[in-house]
């Protein structure tokens, strides 16, 4: 596989020193629709969460100077995000700053039980919006596919309503193995009804 000429992808922590405040706006965007509850302005909750990605477990698609998409790829073992309260609680105020440590860990550092051997999990794979559908995203995950050393890859819990995401994972070889129902509780929140989970498995 190789990916679009148009991007050059690297590890997180060798892209500058810009790469992570990038992440996050990227971030903000993505994942606003879990995040609104702790700010509905874009560039707070990017400051807020710029400090919880774990650089080294990031690759990220690079045009040029800026960051395009980024993903990451564990060993099923390490988080790929590290949430701290102190700077939740500076930009999103105390008690919501104390709530997203609070919620959002227990969600984002979920460990794995019992973990398979050889197997990456994907994780927070995000497009900035001004390079959607060219690309980006698949080219982060290929250089995943490529160059890391796992005999079966994961992708736990993405909506159902994110087609676009799941077209995607399928186009690259994913195909679904789980499927979690919400609450009805959560659903009336999220506005859909599952979780689907995704694996492929190299020969």
């Amino acid at each position: 596989m190789k990916h679009s000429d148009a991007f050059k992808v690297v590890r997180a922590d060798r892209a500058g020193v810009e790469a992570r405040n990038q992440m996050a706006e990227i971030f903000a965007d993505g994942f606003s629709q879990w995040l609104t509850f702790f700010s509905k302005d874009r560039d707070v909750t990017a400051k807020a969460f710029a400090h919880m990605f774990v650089l080294d477990q990031y690759y990220v698609a690079l045009a040029g100077d800026r960051v395009a998409a980024f993903g990451a790829c564990t060993d099923c073992r390490r988080f790929s995000v590290n949430l701290q309260s102190a700077p939740l609680r500076r930009h999103l105020g105390w008690f919501k700053g104390s709530m997203a440590a609070l919620i959002l860990k227990r969600e984002f550092q979920k460990p794995f039980v019992d973990p398979p051997a050889e197997t990456g999990s994907i994780e927070f794979v995000g497009t900035a919006l001004s390079f959607r559908g060219q690309g980006a995203a698949s080219a982060v995950i290929r250089h995943m596919l490529d160059h890391l050393p796992y005999r079966t890859y994961l992708i736990e819990e993405v909506a159902e309503t994110n087609v676009p995401a799941i077209r995607l994972y399928e186009k690259l070889g994913f195909t679904e193995y789980k499927r979690k129902s919400l609450s009805p509780k959560q659903a009336r929140r999220a506005g859909f009804h599952h979780m689907v989970s995704l694996r492929l498995e190299k020969t």
